[in-house]
C-alpha cells in the first residue's frame, strides 16, 4: 500500500481490515465453478486452440473430470465457420474442424473411450452445433 498524503490512520485500519476479507465483493469464477460442480458438468472454451492442442487438451480435461468426479463435459467448440481447411487439398474439410474431429479423437483412443458413456451435440441452450456434450461413466 503506497503512504498517501491525508490519509488517516482510520483509514488505513478500515482497509487493512477490509482488504482481509472483502465480502461485499462478487466473484464470479467462484459461483461458476461452484453452480458447475453443482450440477456435475465441468464446461471448457476450445475456441482458438489447434487440432493438436484440442486434442491434448481434451485428454487432460476427460481425465481431471473422471477424477474428480464429474458426469459431464461440456466441450465449445465453435460450428468451424471460419476454418481456413477448405483451401488446403490435404486436410479434411470435416476431420479439421474440432467440432468433428475431438469426438473422433476421443472414439479411438482406447484410454479416453473406456470413459465416455456417450458424445453428442449439445443442446441449443447449452451451444447446439458448436459444442459437444460428453457423458462420463462412472468407475
Amino acid at each position: 500500500m503506497t503512504n498517501k498524503k491525508g490519509l488517516s490512520k482510520e483509514d488505513k485500519n478500515t482497509w487493512q481490515e477490509y482488504i482481509k476479507n472483502p465480502s461485499d465483493v462478487y466473484d464470479k469464477d467462484k459461483r461458476n465453478s461452484l453452480k458447475s460442480k453443482l450440477k456435475g458438468r465441468f464446461k471448457f472454451d476450445l475456441h482458438g486452440y489447434t487440432l493438436s492442442e484440442a486434442n491434448i487438451k481434451v485428454k487432460d480435461l476427460i481425465i481431471s473430470c473422471v477424477e474428480n468426479n464429474y458426469k459431464e463435459i461440456l466441450l465449445i467448440t465453435g460450428k468451424g465457420n471460419h476454418s481456413t481447411n477448405e483451401k488446403n487439398i490435404y486436410v479434411s474439410k470435416d476431420l479439421g474442424k474440432l467440432k468433428f474431429s475431438v469426438p473422433e479423437y476421443i472414439k479411438s483412443n482406447e484410454e479416453l473411450s473406456k470413459y465416455i458413456i456417450s458424445i453428442e451435440e449439445a443442446n441449443v441452450i447449452d451451444g447446439g452445433e458448436g459444442a459437444i456434450l460428453i457423458k462420463i461413466r462412472n468407475l
